[in-house]
């Protein structure tokens, strides 16, 4: 029985101490992880959208909550003047959530860009919305806050052959972002202020 507790106490001891390493470990390292995250994954799609800037947008960000999300936000700074931003947004597709991330000209109000970060969609066909420059082209010089929807719908949208479930989701997607950006809307030209050089 003794023996029993003692090798039930050091148990515990070393499963505290390892825990406890592991939360140390994950806290030291969550702001590395989440830039590798946004320089990997979507910085490929925020460099793009907002190609040509003065600054590094992946460095240059900001984050608002919109009621109890935390959204990053990312600043694209031209001629000294930071005047457009690109942020996260998502759609359903027929595989899953597509990541996006939208660009938007603050001072126009205007997509300056679209592009898809993650998406689950079928290789070759639904995964063209993240490699055809020409789908997602579509959107660019566009209004940020109208609703966008696939022409079979009704829409001003040329779906990807073969993959309408998935232009569909894009489109959900980018009218979603649109939502965001009006709701927060002067929160981000606040934030912007501190970027102009």
């Amino acid at each position: 029985m003794r023996e029993m507790l003692k090798m039930v106490i050091v148990l515990l001891i070393l499963s505290s101490l390892s825990g406890g390493l592991l939360a140390a470990v994950k806290n030291g390292t969550k702001e590395r992880i989440e830039y590798q995250q946004l320089k990997f994954v979507k910085g490929p799609a925020i460099l793009n959208i907002l190609e040509g800037a003065e600054n590094d947008p992946i460095v240059d960000r900001f984050k608002l909550m919109d009621g109890d999300v935390e959204r990053s936000f990312f600043v694209g700074v031209y001629d000294g003047s930071a005047s457009r931003v690109a942020f996260e947004s998502q759609g359903r597709g027929y595989g899953g959530d597509i990541g996006l991330v939208v660009g938007a000209d603050v001072k126009t109000d205007t997509i300056i860009g679209v592009g898809v970060t993650t998406h689950s969609e079928t290789p070759g066909v639904g995964s063209k919305a993240k490699s055809d420059p020409s789908f997602s082209a579509q959107f660019e010089g566009r209004a940020v806050t109208d609703t966008y929807q696939v022409k079979p719908d009704g829409g001003q949208i040329d779906a990807i052959s073969g993959a309408t479930i998935t232009s569909r989701g894009v489109s959900a997607g980018v009218t979603s972002a649109g939502a965001i950006y009006q709701r927060l809307k002067d929160q981000i030209a606040a934030e912007m202020q501190q970027f102009d050089k």
